[in-house]
């Protein structure tokens, strides 16, 4: 914006309007219509037409430029894991009794509990005999019976480690096991 000595001007975040008397570089003093004399940056500043306010000059403003703007679809910025060309995805096991079996109805809650279990064991002896580094188990997160078991059952392991998995991804109810492989297999 180029302002010259003489051009009305309103302050942006001011109900300030006045007269430029001086332009300086960047600094513009004005004459304000209550006749005190200020100095502001040229950001800071509209220039006004012949009106002496700021509501003619946001009457300039086209509307229909301002509509068409909002209503262009912007880009959506989405959080991606990263990931290497060669990597290959981490199995996920669900512990729900709902996923391993059928019906439950009939079976006590050590019975569940006990299948639960079983499920993981066989799925951390596979992951271990066939050298796969990491595993997921999601177990929800319930009274944390089902959790408490499985770090139990894990900390039977000299060669896992484990922790709780991604957040973002599964929440509070999942765990992730690595497995830590012996050079001499």
């Amino acid at each position: 914006m180029e302002l010259i000595k003489g051009d009305k001007v309103s302050v942006l975040d001011d109900a300030i309007d006045g007269v430029v008397l001086s332009v300086i570089e960047n600094q513009v003093e004005i004459e304000t219509t209550d006749g005190f004399v200020m100095t502001f940056f040229i950001n800071e500043l509209v220039k006004l037409s012949d009106s002496n306010s700021i509501e003619e000059a946001v009457k300039r403003v086209n509307l229909s430029e301002v509509k068409k703007e909002k209503t262009v679809a912007k880009p959506r910025n989405f959080v991606k894991e990263r990931k290497s060309r060669n990597e290959q995805p981490v199995p996920e096991f669900d512990l729900h009794i709902e996923k391993l079996v059928k019906n439950k109805h009939g079976m006590s809650n050590y019975d569940i509990l006990t299948l639960q279990s079983e499920t993981a064991k066989r799925h951390i002896e596979f992951a271990i005999k066939n050298r796969i580094p990491k595993i997921v188990f999601i177990h929800g997160v319930g009274e944390g019976v089902l959790k408490a078991e499985l770090d139990f059952l894990l900390g039977r392991y000299d060669a896992i480690d484990f922790q709780e998995a991604n957040y973002q991804k599964y929440g509070q109810g999942a765990t992730e096991v690595y497995i830590r492989q012996s050079k001499n297999k």
